[in-house]
């Protein structure tokens, strides 16, 4: 029996080349974070269409809230101001539908029975500058009857099915996020109720803070691109009016919400439209056209942005065009829209954790650019007098030496 003891003390292993008890179950560990990770991936994939509807609602009720908050205060049901901002923004939008589709259809077929005579014209101005003859006979004969540029209808009809079916899966995918939305909006008070009872009073706090940033963010992006989009359209429609470019009002419209609201390239796809119109019509308005574009934009950038930004989002160019590329990569056209709004509300929300001292003297904080109040050479009445430094001392009204001592209690 000893023996058979002693035997099975020498055959056990020594205590440091035992695996440790820990090992099998951090290998247990990292084999369900695998399973998990792996599951959490094809999930998203499979929702993602749903989990970008869902982020698209949620911040279109982000924007709505404020109006749907003002009428609630007057004494609306919020179900009831909830309809109302809803049906406000379906007649611009049918509206602004409406006036761009009658614009396309005629230029089309403006287009179309013009065509031969601008390659009459073309071909002409070859032969005469360079010397070449080209033929467009064969181009010009799409453009008439039986050609091809004629017979695009009948190919439309052709496809009416496929047009049909994506025209129906986005009308689904509309759909779906007006009801998101409107129920993020109208039951918004007690769905913040739900969220937060699950929560301690600090988190909660942490919860409204963010819900509160993301309201006035989103609004004050949507209130400030609505102010400039207004101003655009004022603008541009005096301006396609003199210089006498057709259909003056819809293209001011499209400049006015295309350059406002398409980030990174709305501003070149709005004076695209008008461009080419005006070149159809004549050449020399659509010169005129591309420098009321151009003239505005700098107008635009450099005395109505920043003042109208100034009050309701304040973000620096680089990190909205940069918000703009994450968001086009992660999410499309969906993540480019929303991109600067959360961008905005991030920013505000991380700069109320982050404390801010005071500024050493350095030439790298100076923008070098003389103001001419400043420039101007004081008096000698304002000059202190030799030995009296009270004038070094003396604060502007309102300010306040900053420290990073906490006040007491």
């Amino acid at each position: 029996m000893a023996s058979e003891a002693r035997r099975r003390a020498e055959l056990r292993l020594p205590e440091r080349d035992r695996m440790p008890r820990w090992v099998p179950r951090a290998i247990g560990l990292l084999m369900a974070a695998v399973v998990g990770l792996a599951t959490a991936a094809w999930l998203l994939d499979k929702l993602r269409s749903l989990l970008v509807v869902l982020l698209v609602s949620l911040f279109l009720s982000f924007a709505m809230e404020p109006a749907v908050n003002w009428l609630a205060g007057k004494g609306w049901k919020r179900g009831l101001g909830t309809a109302a901002v809803f049906g406000l923004f379906a007649l611009l939008a049918a509206g602004f539908a409406a006036a761009m589709a009658s614009v396309l259809a005629d230029q089309i077929l403006k287009l179309i029975d013009a065509a031969p005579g601008y390659l009459v014209d073309i071909e002409r101005w070859v032969d005469e500058q360079f010397g070449i003859q080209i033929n467009t006979d064969d181009l010009r004969a799409q453009f008439t009857a039986g050609g091809s540029a004629a017979s695009l209808l009948g190919d439309v009809a052709g496809n009416l099915v496929s047009v049909g079916s994506t025209a129906v899966n986005v009308a689904v995918q509309m759909l779906t996020v007006v009801l998101f939305t409107f129920y993020l909006v109208a039951d918004g008070p007690r769905l913040r109720r739900l969220l937060c009872s699950v929560l301690n009073p600090r988190r909660q706090a942490a919860v409204l803070r963010g819900w509160e940033l993301a309201i006035d963010k989103t609004g004050g992006y949507i209130y400030s691109r609505t102010l400039l989009a207004l101003a655009a359209f004022l603008v541009h429609w005096a301006a396609f009016a003199i210089i006498g470019v057709p259909f003056p009002v819809p293209l001011a419209m499209w400049v006015g919400v295309l350059s406002q609201f398409v980030p990174v390239v709305g501003t070149y796809l709005a004076g695209l439209l008008p461009l080419l119109i005006a070149l159809l019509d004549e050449p020399i308005t659509a010169l005129w056209v591309a420098i009321v574009v151009l003239a505005y934009q700098q107008v635009e950038n450099y005395l109505l942005a920043p003042r109208v930004t100034a009050h309701t989002m304040n973000i620096h160019p680089a990190v909205a065009f940069g918000s703009v590329l994450v968001g086009a990569a992660l999410l499309g056209s969906a993540g480019a829209l929303l991109a600067v709004p959360a961008a905005a509300t991030i920013q505000a929300f991380v700069s109320t954790y982050i404390k801010r001292h005071e500024l050493i003297e350095s030439d790298l904080f100076e923008s070098h650019e003389t103001d001419p109040d400043e420039a101007a050479e004081p008096d000698a009445a304002d000059e202190p007098a030799p030995g009296d430094s009270s004038g070094a001392q003396t604060l502007d009204a309102g300010a306040k030496p900053e420290s990073d001592t906490p006040p007491a209690g």
